[in-house]
This record gives C-alpha cells, sequence and structure tokens, in this order.
C-alpha cells in the first residue's frame, strides 16, 4: 500500500485498532475478535465479489500485543481513508521488522518473507534494530541463531 514492495499481497493483516481520545488522539489497541460485525460483512462481501479467500482480512498478527510491537510504531503509521475506513499502514521500517520475523519463523530463503525482507533492501543499523526487536520475541537460543542467519542472508543478497 505504501508502493515498497511490488508483490501483491494475498490478504490483509489486521495488527491493530485505533480509538481517538476526546482530543482526537489515537491509541492503538489489540483488535476486536471476533471482528465486528460491519466488517465481518463488508469482508465476506468483498471476499465473494472478488473470488478471495474468506478470511483475507484477518487478525492473524494481533499474538504480536503478547509480546510486543517494534517500538514507536503507533509514530510511524500512514493513514489512508478510504470512504468511511481509516487505515493505519505500516511503515517500511516497521514492515522489516515483521518480515524479519517471519522469515527466521519460516526458514528458507526462498520463502516469501525472505524474498520481501531482501526486496525492502533494509540497511545494515535497520537490519541490527529488527534482530533486537525480533530476539525478544522468542528469547530461545535456537531461535536467535536462525535470525543470525536469516540477516546473513539478507546483507548477502540484497542489491
Amino acid at each position: 500500500m505504501l508502493g515498497v514492495l511490488s508483490r501483491a499481497t494475498t490478504d490483509v493483516d489486521i495488527l491493530a485498532f485505533a480509538d481517538a481520545d476526546a482530543e482526537g488522539a489515537l491509541h492503538l489497541r489489540a483488535p476486536d475478535e471476533p471482528l465486528p460485525l460491519p466488517l465481518e460483512i463488508a469482508a465476506r462481501t468483498v471476499a465473494a465479489d472478488l473470488g478471495l479467500d474468506p478470511l483475507w482480512l484477518n487478525t492473524g498478527p494481533a499474538s504480536q500485543w503478547r509480546t510486543g510491537l517494534p517500538p514507536g510504531l503507533g509514530e510511524r503509521l500512514h493513514w489512508r481513508t478510504y470512504a468511511g475506513l481509516v487505515v493505519g499502514v505500516t511503515d517500511r521500517y516497521d514492515l522489516i521488522f515483521f518480515k524479519l520475523y517471519a522469515a527466521a519463523d519460516d526458514v528458507g530463503t526462498g520463502s516469501v518473507h525472505f524474498k520481501d525482507l531482501v526486496a525492502l533492501a533494509p540497511t545494515d543499523s535497520e537490519l541490527d534494530a529488527g534482530c533486537r526487536w525480533v530476539k525478544s520475541q522468542d528469547p530461545g537460543p535456537d531461535f536467535a541463531q536462525v535470525v543470525s542467519k536469516v540477516i546473513q542472508h539478507v546483507r548477502t543478497n540484497r542489491a
């Protein structure tokens, strides 16, 4: 949605909902599960109309609320309005964190997450910051080794 990757996605992950306070400031929170009925009906209609997977709109990554989101994610969101729907799109910086985590979880340089991560062309400092965050999500030594290997492959394969 920001044009930082050319690959089309097959689903939309809902990471958070935002609520406005009395002053109009937005505050992120874990998304409702199940999704609010009007949103669920709209998603089913879109799926039927466009031949999409019925779960194209999902809260799969909402579990991130338990272990923590990348620091400052809320301040980096890019807000877009589509008719009556306001959407916060994840910034490229945070996408690097999420793609690094997913690539480490879906081991292999052929995974779509690894390919996306390479296409994002992260700098060394972005990879270092992503590494710190990803390793905080799963403190196990085996996972830390996998993350380090993914980062080395990214550094070798990026343009």
